[in-house]
């Protein structure tokens, strides 16, 4: 056999197929980055047909301006957002204070970017069923009460702070210590005579007694708490190594450009998140809220 006829038979053929080798797994790795995923999430407090529009459109809206392939993925419990954020799973989260919080000590590095001007200035409200002599804090003493869930800012820790000052303990107070899950389940439990009163997000409840959804017959607000810094949008910290340089500007840019005076689709997004617009915010504004979770224990000193 003639072997230097037969390299020179096969030396562009293999090179050829180490050339289409190559452009496979470079066409796949670009197709690799192309496509990837950024996904959004949020702590599911209200109902799930809110969330789907709060978080499915919005993510819709991202995509679209900052030209990311941006998802929402849908979360059973506030924990398993502070657990996906901490494994990179999602990038980009709504939480409430202390969830918000824990996500950041979960994963150094990440920043609180935006939240809305109502944030700046949040309110529990604790209700009662009517007829039961309920007026402050002091008179839940000894009655079957109802926080949100576990994780809730809203729900559950600034209430506790706000009965600790009242002199309750919970634990010791109230025959057991029930967590509803979230704000609407807490306002119905109420209502329905399972628990005699209940704490939860002002606004949630502020809003489904003016829509007729709560019987105002059966059940009524009797203290609202003072302010304090609330829900915000929290970014991991390795998003521009992962997405590209500038994606956190990119992402802050567009929710802060997310005004629900343009109508459409801008205005069913900032609607379901009870707001007209997001502002910005900083890691600072939510030490207070830390402060607190680490006094009762909440969060580990």
């Amino acid at each position: 056999m003639n072997f230097k006829r037969s390299l020179s038979f096969f030396k562009p053929t293999w090179l050829l197929m180490l050339i289409v080798s190559a452009a496979i797994v470079a066409g796949a790795c670009s197709s690799d980055t192309e496509e990837r995923t950024l996904y959004i999430a949020g702590i599911p407090d209200q109902d799930i047909s809110l969330l789907e529009t709060r978080f499915g459109k919005l993510a819709e809206y991202l995509s679209q301006e900052t030209s990311l392939n941006v998802k929402y993925l849908p979360s059973v419990d506030y924990a398993a957002v502070v657990t996906g954020f901490r494994q990179g799973d999602i990038q980009l989260a709504w939480y409430g204070g202390l969830t918000g919080v824990q996500a950041r000590l979960a994963s150094p590095g990440s920043q609180a970017i935006a939240q809305r001007q109502e944030d700046e200035a949040f309110h529990s409200v604790f209700i009662a069923q009517k007829g039961l002599g309920i007026t402050s804090l002091a008179d839940l003493k000894g009655k079957s009460v109802t926080f949100g869930s576990e994780s809730s800012t809203s729900g559950n820790l600034m209430p506790r702070f706000f009965l600790a000052q009242a002199g309750i303990n919970p634990e010791n107070d109230f025959p057991a210590v029930n967590y509803s899950g979230s704000h609407d389940k807490t306002w119905k439990l109420v209502e329905t005579g399972a628990f005699e009163a209940g704490a939860l997000n002002a606004p949630v409840w502020e809003k489904r007694v003016a829509d007729g959804s709560v019987d105002t017959n059966k059940v009524e607000a009797f203290f609202t708490t003072p302010p304090y810094y609330d829900y915000h949008w929290v970014i991991r910290g390795e998003v521009d190594a992962e997405f590209g340089a500038g994606t956190t500007s990119k992402l802050t840019k567009a929710l802060l450009e997310l005004l629900a005076s343009d109508g459409g689709r801008e205005q069913e997004i900032m609607g379901a998140f009870g707001s007209t617009r997001f502002i910005s915010t900083n890691n600072e504004n939510y030490a207070a809220i830390e402060q607190v979770a680490r006094d009762l224990g909440i969060i580990e000193k």
